[in-house]
């Protein structure tokens, strides 16, 4: 052995009990891509809810709204003599509908993540990309996602084939539903 050998074990073994810098072969192994394991993925830990969960919540904030319509606006439009005709888009009960509806969904969903109807099926918006629901976000969730599946009915069946069970406007806000309560318990090992 050369003295340079003697020296370059000498100082290996010593730098095991020692801190020492980084070589060019350390920063090359840290910098090599290692897949998130499964379980390191948070949404792999979530029950996405599916299509006829959200059917009966999306029919109940329906009824809900209905109700709002006809026990708040509808009164005021008669005290004030405003025509309750919605035979055109532009009647004032149709804008004052429309009106409630997307204030409804805007602000159930920002404000609590939920519509009253997800609250009574334990669902909620979830943001898939970020920390949290942005104004921006749910605003685009609920006004352009939900009017362009609304205009093409067939699109909200998206939800029953995606594998995260996203509907249109979800995909377009990087959203997704998922069952509040639902705790997800590891199988039993043999």
């Amino acid at each position: 052995m050369s003295e340079f050998d003697d020296r370059h074990n000498q100082e290996h073994f010593s730098e095991e009990s020692q801190p020492h810098e980084l070589t060019a072969e350390d920063s090359i192994r840290s910098t090599e891509f290692h897949p998130p394991a499964e379980d390191d993925n948070p949404l792999s830990q979530l029950h996405f809810a599916g299509f006829w969960i959200r059917f009966w919540a999306y029919l109940l904030d329906l009824i809900i709204i209905g109700s709002i319509s006809r026990l708040v606006v509808y009164p005021i439009f008669k005290v004030i003599g405003v025509s309750l005709d919605k035979s055109t888009v532009f009647a004032p009960a149709a804008i004052a509908g429309a009106l409630v509806f997307y204030l409804y969904f805007v602000l159930m969903t920002k404000l609590s993540h939920q519509t009253l109807g997800k609250m009574v099926f334990s669902l909620k918006v979830i943001p898939v990309k970020s920390e949290s629901l942005t104004w921006g976000t749910v605003i685009f969730r609920e006004f352009i996602g939900r009017y362009i599946s609304a205009t093409v009915i067939i699109l909200y069946l998206l939800v029953a084939f995606m594998p995260r069970k996203q509907g249109l406007h979800d995909i377009f806000a990087d959203t997704a539903v998922i069952h509040e309560r639902t705790i997800l318990l590891e199988p039993a090992r043999a």
